[in-house]
């Protein structure tokens, strides 16, 4: 903090006015101004605590402005998204050590909740660091993971096409067999026709006599018969390599579109990550030793707020909320006595005037009474019950419901 506050006498100490940043700084680590601003230690605490808040919500942005770099392509995207996750750390964080009070700080299962979450979050908030901080290697073992993934994606091709071609392939052999059983055929007929002709096999007579015709015609048919079983078989064995051709074909087609999808988006940077440390003992040890750093850059706020002693703010804000509680019960109950009087009061009067108006009006009804029985005496044909209905109607009071 660049601010150097200069000794000054208890008198004017109600003077102190503190610089933009310090206010920014108490506003981080949830201290009331008003209050703060009085309390000269705590001035300092606040602002330290303050200032963890801060780098908390500055690593949290960066981090997750890297996350976004590595599934958007814009930037300048990445950026806005970073900031914004960073404006939810902050605000998690300033709850996180709002909610720690000099009454519940050293209460374990309030402390063990607040140290849960923000250990979660600052595991999370490790994996873009770590990606950062390893960046080459990690590259390297994508390549490798890549190339373990296309060998793994050739086997199960193969595994898949693997009964289809052995039928073609056995079918193909079969038939290939078939013309080189005859084939063989042919020339075993042949060369026994030759060796009849020239005098070294057979009946030993040079010549093409009657033996020699003999196999001379089975040659010959034999030779016709392979003619046509290789006419018929040729067919077949183009159609089953077009079919092999075709799976060939297949298979590379799937293993270009496979290859396509291969990247380096953030899952497979974190799975290159995983097996990065499991194939290497000194990354290893310096990965778990970066997860606890990170994450104790998350548990600053908390820690700072749990570690940092208990000062005259605390004790402030104490007493101002129970001032302000019995202020608003003391408010309550003197609102609560002057709606009470003013019920009693109208009370008191609208039985003053009810009582006024029934004396004052006792004499007019009783002559509009004398009235209506003379009216009923001179009225022969009027009866009592219709005279009585019609008093009741117009004279008598109707209770209040």
């Amino acid at each position: 903090m660049q601010e150097q506050e200069q000794q000054q006498p208890l008198s004017q100490r109600e003077t102190y006015q503190p610089v933009a940043f310090t206010k920014f700084l108490w506003w981080l680590a949830t201290a009331e101004k008003e209050i703060i601003s009085e309390c000269t230690i705590d001035r300092n605490r606040y602002a330290i605590t303050g200032m963890t808040v801060l780098g908390t919500s500055l690593f949290a942005t960066l981090a997750w402005s890297y996350f976004f770099s590595t599934v958007v392509s814009n930037i300048f995207f990445a950026i806005l998204l970073g900031l914004f996750m960073g404006g939810i750390i902050l605000s998690i964080d300033r709850a996180l050590i709002k909610g720690i009070t000099a009454q519940n700080k050293r209460k374990a299962v309030p402390l063990i909740i607040r140290g849960l979450l923000a250990l979660t979050i600052g595991t999370f908030m490790a994996q873009p660091a770590l990606l950062y901080l390893f960046d080459k290697e990690i590259h390297v073992q994508i390549s490798l993971d890549n190339e373990q993934k296309k060998r793994d994606k050739k086997q199960q091709q193969d595994s898949l096409y693997a009964k289809q071609k052995n039928e073609l392939l056995l079918q193909k052999t079969r038939t290939v067999q078939q013309l080189d059983d005859k084939y063989n055929e042919v020339a075993t007929a042949r060369n026994n026709f030759i060796a009849e002709t020239d005098g070294t096999g057979g009946s030993g007579k040079i010549g093409l006599k009657d033996i020699a015709k003999a196999k001379q015609n089975e040659y010959e048919k034999l030779d016709q018969e392979y003619k046509q079983l290789n006419v018929a078989a040729q067919p077949k064995i183009q159609s089953i390599d077009s079919s092999l051709a075709a799976i060939e074909a297949a298979k590379q087609k799937e293993q270009e579109e496979f290859n396509t999808l291969l990247n380096d988006s953030f899952l497979t940077r974190i799975e290159a990550l995983h097996n990065l440390i499991q194939n290497n003992s000194a990354a290893q040890f310096r990965y778990y030793l970066l997860i606890i750093i990170l994450v104790l850059i998350e548990l600053m706020p908390v820690i700072a707020k749990t570690l940092l002693p208990n000062g005259t703010y605390d004790e402030k804000v104490r007493l101002r909320e129970e001032m302000e509680k019995a202020i608003v019960n003391s408010n309550t109950a003197k609102e609560q006595e002057l709606k009470e009087l003013y019920n009693q009061m109208a009370f008191e009067q609208d039985s003053a005037f009810m009582q006024q108006f029934f004396a004052d009006a006792k004499e007019e009804r009783s002559q509009k009474m004398k009235d209506k029985l003379q009216r009923w005496k001179k009225d022969e044909d009027q009866s009592f019950d219709s005279v009585w209905t019609d008093l009741k109607k117009n004279f008598l009071s109707k209770q209040e419901n």
